[in-house]
């Protein structure tokens, strides 16, 4: 079976490598709010007053934001986008489209956060707290359970069953970039870290890999369009106390293939179950040995991690079907979606260090053989087509 296939440079993981996961999530200070002014002036407009000082926390993204009380009392989460002019205005668009568009789809009503106002000049939106955790805590946790895989599927399916409108963003999504892998641009060369720079390397060495890209976005180009996320993780589900799903962090809303939606979901697990290569999760009492993984356990324990999470794809998938109709060619261009979604995590990965790690390399392999085999993979995953 076309479960796990790897580079060479990933035979072996080290001991430093190997560990059990802590189940805490990071904490990080807020901005000083005394700096972004308008944080508290939109507040004041929409009524609710500035925000209390010491309740306010930091969420995890890319952007500035902060979550807390305000001086009515209303919990609030303000969010400021943070990029380029041209980009930040791209993306307020977006989720002012998309908040047209919610209201239009009845299953979707009440698993969006509600947006309370927002700062178009600023670049602020301002939306309803949620207290819940995040899909990335209970993946972690390992408390995603079948039954919310299975409603998430549905809410997905349902977002991408329902008609375009002629405001939607129509492009593409910046990645993947097959241009990228020919070379990178001159302001991006000199941004980026060494282990960037060696993950970049190691995919524009790949022709293999190349191809692949070219034949996903020509896939991508010719597919029919919906709906879409197309920024959609794990980490973007709330989940409330009683198993509802909010899904968050529509930036990248625009019409697309509906099949990047449900490849990169796909992607997730998989990268998850890579990372649990080298954890005691889901071992049960087995002592985890503490030397180093040969390449050939590394692919025995990659078989096992993956079959173990897979069950959470194939739910997701069920609940999909229940609410969009898919294409012939659909599941092979989720695989490809999942495969390039290992590759865009090991690039995202790279900011965060000096140098590409053995468990890094393995996931990067096994999205490679996704995207490049994904006719191959597509069973693997659960993606049947069946109705």
């Amino acid at each position: 079976m076309p479960v796990l296939a790897m580079s060479e440079s990933s035979g072996t993981l080290t001991v430093d490598e190997k560990k059990t996961e802590s189940k805490e999530l990071p904490a990080f200070r807020p901005m000083d709010l005394d700096v972004f002014p308008e944080v508290d002036g939109l507040l004041n407009r929409l009524g609710f007053g500035a925000f209390v000082r010491d309740s306010v926390s930091a969420p995890v993204g890319r952007n500035h934001a902060w979550s807390g009380r305000t001086e009515s009392g209303r919990r609030v989460f303000v969010k400021h986008l943070v990029g380029t002019a041209p980009d930040v205005q791209a993306r307020m668009r977006r989720i002012l489209t998309f908040e047209d568009f919610v209201g239009g789809v009845p299953e979707l009503v009440g698993h969006v956060p509600p947006l309370l106002g927002y700062d178009r000049d600023a670049g602020l939106v301002a939306f309803d707290h949620v207290t819940a955790k995040s899909g990335a805590e209970l993946m972690v946790d390992e408390t995603f359970g079948k039954d919310l895989a299975f409603a998430v599927g549905q809410k997905i399916g349902a977002l991408h069953a329902t008609a375009t409108t002629g405001e939607m963003d129509t492009t593409l999504p910046a990645l993947p970039d097959p241009v990228l892998l020919q070379a990178l641009p001159l302001a991006m060369y000199n941004e980026v870290s060494f282990a960037e720079l060696e993950a970049w390397r190691l995919m524009q060495h790949d022709a293999g890999l190349r191809e692949g890209l070219e034949r996903l976005r020509k896939w991508e180009e010719k597919a029919p369009r919906v709906p879409s996320h197309c920024d959609f993780r794990v980490d973007q589900l709330l989940v409330l106390d009683n198993g509802f799903p909010v899904i968050a962090d529509w930036e990248e809303f625009r019409s697309a293939d509906p099949a990047r939606d449900v490849g990169v979901f796909a992607g997730e697990w998989l990268y998850r179950s890579v990372l649990d290569i080298v954890t005691n999760r889901g071992d049960g009492d087995v002592q985890f040995p503490d030397v180093e993984l040969t390449h050939e356990q590394v692919l025995a324990r990659g078989a096992e991690k993956i079959e173990r999470l897979l069950p959470l794809v194939r739910q997701f998938w069920l609940g999909y079907l229940t609410r969009h109709e898919t294409d012939p060619s659909f599941s092979e261009r989720a695989t490809a979606f999942a495969g390039w979604h290992l590759l865009d995590r090991l690039v995202a990965g790279a900011a965060q260090g000096q140098r590409l790690s053995g468990i890094e390399r393995a996931a990067a392999g096994i999205g490679r053989g996704a995207l490049i085999a994904p006719h191959k993979f597509a069973a693997v995953l659960g993606f049947e087509e069946t109705q």
